[in-house]
């Protein structure tokens, strides 16, 4: 009987374990063999005991038998869980848009096609030249140029199928402002990255300068996609504004589809808010004065500048002015009234901002462009003669 109730408390002490320490494998059934083994050699054998104790490894055995399977079950579930996951097939890249493709292709169709225009002007300006002298020998009565005499009947007869509209060959300049005048221009303002609060303030009193201007958050857009978004939007020019260390310095003004692109150095910035007395800015077209503008080079800009405003109406009282003055060109942007009951006597109210600009560069190209043709550039050995002026 001892014997018996030896077992009884043993198993009980096993099964506690077991509950207590959850999931642990406990391998009792040796360890009781073998003390099964030990007792047996030293007292007889009964019935009632071998029923007990093969009850006794029965359970034992059922045990250590739930206990393996939770082992696997854990370590398998933990295993599948550790694995990484299939990567899920590489979505294919949308093709682009029918009318995408469509903008990229005529956008390189007519970057092409005017490239091909400016490349023959050399040959134009030639035949323009030759013709010229047929043309002035033929009204003089002179006799016609030794180095003519061999292509005489030609251009004589091109010289009789010219009119008024063919007589002057066409430039890049026609190419880039064709259109301008069959709809009022639309102007994207914007700003270099990061800009500052004085960078934005500017920026926003720069939109109210252009007609159908919109100022646009440049955030981290990029030169190229900034153009190309602003071609999608049918827009015709690009207007820029740098700074350095809060003060704006640089103004970029880019014609679209094709150019030009003009770099100009801010100085003098005056803003709005520093303006006393300034006057309530004005939505109406305004009038344009350029002053000063004689050169080729000044009439370009004169180009660049003018073709960013529309067309002002006849009763507009805004006015803004470019004047050049030894290369510097001064802003002004003023309304005006006239004087009840006395004639020729106008009275300005300045409404700002004010500052002058510097041409640095002026290329043959957009503004993403960069191995486009540059047609000016300032250089320091130009400051070296005081008399010349390039404007």
């Amino acid at each position: 009987m001892w014997k018996q109730q030896r077992w009884r408390r043993f198993a009980s002490l096993a099964v506690h374990h077991h509950i207590i320490s959850g999931y642990h494998v406990f391998l009792l059934p040796s360890k009781a063999h073998k003390t099964t083994n030990t007792f047996t050699t030293h007292s007889p054998r009964h019935d009632d005991d071998d029923d007990n104790e093969r009850q006794l490894l029965v359970v034992l055995l059922l045990l250590e038998l739930i206990d393996l399977t939770a082992i696997y079950i854990s370590h398998h579930t933990s295993h599948t869980d550790s694995l990484p996951t299939p990567a899920s097939p590489p979505s294919p890249t949308p093709p682009l848009h029918t009318s995408t493709m469509s903008v990229v292709r005529r956008q390189t169709r007519l970057r092409k096609e005017y490239l091909y225009r400016k490349s023959l002007e050399g040959k134009e300006k030639s035949a323009y030249e030759r013709k010229r002298l047929i043309r002035t020998a033929l009204q003089e009565g002179k006799p016609i140029p030794t180095e003519l005499r061999g292509e005489e009947a030609s251009l004589r007869h091109e010289v009789g199928l010219e009119d008024e509209a063919t007589a002057t060959p066409r430039s890049h300049v026609d190419d880039e402002y064709g259109l301008a005048g069959t709809r009022d221009p639309k102007i994207c303002v914007t700003t270099s990255r990061d800009p500052s609060s004085r960078l934005k303030q500017f920026m926003k009193e720069v939109k109210l300068i252009f007609p159908n201007a919109q100022a646009v958050n440049r955030g981290n857009t990029k030169v190229p996609e900034l153009v190309e978004a602003c071609r999608t939007h049918d827009f015709t020019d690009i207007v820029v504004v740098q700074e350095t260390r809060g003060q704006p310095d640089g103004l970029l003004v880019c014609h679209l589809p094709l150019g030009p692109t003009a770099y100009f150095t801010l100085s003098n910035v005056v803003m709005r808010h520093d303006i006393e007395d300034r006057a309530t800015v004005s939505e109406a077209h305004p009038h344009l004065v350029f002053e000063g503008f004689t050169s080729s080079l000044g009439q370009r800009v004169a180009d660049i500048l003018k073709y960013t405003f529309p067309a002002p109406k006849a009763e507009s009282k805004r006015v803004v002015t470019f004047a050049n003055e030894d290369d510097r060109i001064l802003f002004r942007h003023h309304t005006f009234e006239k004087a009840p009951g006395v004639k020729g006597i106008v009275s300005l109210k300045e409404v700002g901002p004010r500052f002058d600009l510097t041409l640095f560069q002026v290329k043959l190209g957009t503004l993403e462009q960069a191995d486009a043709e540059t047609e000016y550039v300032f250089r320091p050995y130009m400051n070296t003669a005081k008399k010349r002026r390039m404007l």
